[in-house]
């Protein structure tokens, strides 16, 4: 380790699986709900209709993982503190996993080709490829595709 670099943090509880089984809920303020609800379908995810009305939907985005999308309105309900607006700032950056290198392309063209835009050129690091795109709220969204052979078990 050179003089420039910091220590890595120490991990008591190190594991590859949760403990404890949870289901990941995150909630993103989005400006017009159904303009963001089309281009997330035209990126292939569904919604629960079930959790669905004028001012909220969910995503879904793996098996025990979903993205609640809320009208501003609704999300200031959730903080007392003022919503960021994420054109202007990043404070989160929400990455998901494909199956290819080739889905990491055309989930990023598809991304831009529907008001979306890049927020980073690929990058490619032999057992990891990534790609990234801003969605219409601005929100950073990084996806990437790992070998499966370089993640131990």
């Amino acid at each position: 380790m050179s003089t420039t670099e910091t220590a890595a943090p120490t991990i008591r509880n190190a594991a590859t699986k949760p403990t404890t089984p949870r289901k990941l809920f995150v909630n993103i303020p989005v400006r017009d709900l159904q303009r963001s609800i089309q281009f997330f379908e035209t990126l292939g995810f569904a919604f629960n209709t079930q959790f669905t009305d004028a001012t909220a939907t969910c995503m879904l985005v793996g098996e025990d993982a979903y993205f609640m999308l809320l009208t501003t309105e609704r999300f200031r309900d959730f903080s007392k503190r003022p919503v960021g607006d994420a054109r202007k700032e990043t404070s989160a950056l929400f990455a998901i996993s494909v199956n290819s290198r080739e889905e990491v392309d055309t989930l990023v063209g598809k991304a831009v080709g529907a008001g979306g835009a890049r927020a980073a050129d690929p990058q490619d690091h032999g057992f990891m490829y990534a790609w990234s795109f801003y969605d219409l709220d601005g929100h950073h969204w990084e996806v990437f595709w790992m070998d499966p052979s370089a993640i131990q078990s």
